[in-house]
Order: structure tokens, then C-alpha cells, then sequence
């Protein structure tokens, strides 16, 4: 029997380690997110002390799309694989860009790695959040947030079919492509994209002299270049100028509200 024990206590371990630890009376992962969008939706569905950290980008104003103060509960990593095993997560969400070696340091440590792509619209955005608070342990989070969001799509809903014209004007003089999650909201609130109208793809640059050339109804202005910010604008009595905010231009979640409630506010000024 003495014999036996030795190799018992193998055969537990390697058991106990066929799966991630667990956290919590509900058996959740602890998790580090390592993306910007995955952030807002995991401070949203994740239990308190499960989410250990989120990415420094959504400490930063310029290119966070989470409140101040809820980013401010949460601790911050650059990303690194020194930073994240400090931390000793069960799971790492990141972008679809991570590197490769990076991914494949977080495998040697036995740390599961789930990558968060780029939502084209709505749906894929929900399918997301639902993603998300599954693998979190959390589903019935997941199914508030996706309620709140349909909630808030519902209220910006336009009242009568009247359209207006928008150009989104994005960081760098950039624009956004019409299969883009930004391009889904504008349309479900009222509102045409008029870039592909203009034969403009996904971060085609337009110059200042374009949109002074052929304004369109409403500028949303999401940047800070100087042509953004050109006296020649202020020229322009048919122009209607808005600013939109990037927190609002490329993460869908929770983000989705406030992108949702800024653009009927826009509309209901236009028409």
C-alpha cells in the first residue's frame, strides 16, 4: 500500500490540474484583461476581486472607453508577461493582435488566453458581452448588459424616418468604413454615414479642403488635428459641427449607451 501512495498523489495532482483554478462560491476564473474593449465589458459581468486587472489604455482619457471612476477600481498592466504573472490569473482576454510569442508564453504557463476581435456591429458586439460573462461564470450579467443596451438602443431609436447626413471625422482626419460598429449606431439612430457615399473605406484620410468642398449636414468631429480645428470652419453658417467623443468611437459593451445617447442628442439638434 505504502507503494501506492507515492503514485496516488501523482495521479490527484495531475487530476486537480486538468483544469483552471477556480475562485468564489461560483467556481469563477480570476481574469487580467488585456484589451481596451474587453476592460468595459469585464468590469460590467465580471464579481468583485475576479477581474484582477485591466489594460492601462482605459487609464488613459485619450483612448479609454470606461468611465474615470470605474476604471479607477481596478489595477492597471502594460501587457507584459512578467505583469500578468505577478498577478497569477486563471485567464488573459486580449485583442486579437497579441503577439504570438506572447501568447505562447501565457500556454507554457498554463495560463488560458481567449482573444477578443474587432465587433462590426451590434450583434457582434452582444455576442461579445455574452462571450464574455460565460467564460466569466457570470451569465446573468451578461444578459443584463445586453438588456440595458438594447434598452438604450430602443430610446435612440429615431421617432420618424427623417435622415441626415453625418461625416465622422476620426482621429488622424481619418474616417469610419460603413461595415464598422460606429457606422451600425449612426444608422440605428437616425443617422447616414455619408463616407461610402463619398467612395471613403475604413480610415480613408480626409483633408479639410474635402469638407469644406462638399460639407455634409453634420461634422462629428472625434479628434484634435489641426484641420479639425480650422477657422475656416467656423466659416461655414450651413455646417452643423459636433464633437463626439473617441471613448465613444470604437468599443461596443457598455460603450454602446453613451455612443447610443450622444448620437439621438446630435440627431434631435440636426433635424
Amino acid at each position: 500500500m505504502k507503494r501506492l501512495l507515492p503514485a496516488l498523489v501523482l495521479l490527484l495532482a495531475a487530476c486537480a490540474g486538468e483544469g483552471p483554478a477556480r475562485v468564489g462560491d461560483g467556481g469563477r476564473p480570476t481574469i487580467v484583461s488585456l484589451n481596451p474593449c474587453s476592460d468595459a465589458i469585464l468590469a460590467e459581468v465580471a464579481e468583485p476581486g475576479q477581474l484582477l486587472a485591466i489594460s492601462h489604455y482605459s487609464k488613459d482619457p485619450r483612448s479609454s472607453s470606461m468611465e474615470a471612476p470605474i476604471a479607477a477600481r481596478f489595477a492597471a498592466t502594460g501587457g507584459t508577461v512578467e505583469e500578468v504573472l505577478a498577478l497569477d490569473p486563471d485567464m488573459v482576454v486580449a485583442g486579437s493582435f497579441l503577439a504570438p510569442a506572447t501568447r505562447a508564453a501565457f500556454a507554457d504557463l498554463g495560463i488560458e488566453v481567449v482573444t477578443l476581435g474587432i465587433a462590426g456591429d451590434v450583434s457582434a458586439s452582444k455576442a461579445q458581452v455574452r462571450k464574455l460573462a460565460e467564460l466569466a461564470g457570470n451569465r446573468d450579467a451578461g444578459e443584463r448588459l445586453v438588456s440595458r443596451i438594447e434598452r438604450a438602443l430602443a430610446e435612440a431609436r429615431p421617432r420618424d424616418d427623417e435622415r441626415v447626413d453625418v461625416l465622422l471625422w476620426q482621429p488622424g482626419g481619418i474616417v469610419a468604413g460603413e461595415e464598422t460598429l460606429v457606422s451600425d449606431l449612426l444608422a440605428r439612430t437616425g443617422l447616414d454615414n455619408v463616407a461610402p457615399l463619398r467612395g471613403l473605406s475604413q480610415a480613408d484620410y480626409v483633408a479639410l479642403e474635402d469638407v469644406v468642398a462638399a460639407p455634409p449636414k453634420v461634422l462629428l468631429v472625434a479628434g484634435g488635428e489641426m484641420g479639425q480645428r480650422h477657422p475656416v470652419l467656423d466659416q461655414m453658417p450651413q455646417l452643423r459641427r459636433e464633437r463626439f467623443h473617441t471613448g465613444l468611437l470604437y468599443c461596443g459593451g457598455p460603450t454602446i449607451i453613451g455612443a447610443a445617447r450622444r448620437l439621438a442628442e446630435i440627431r434631435k439638434a440636426a433635424s
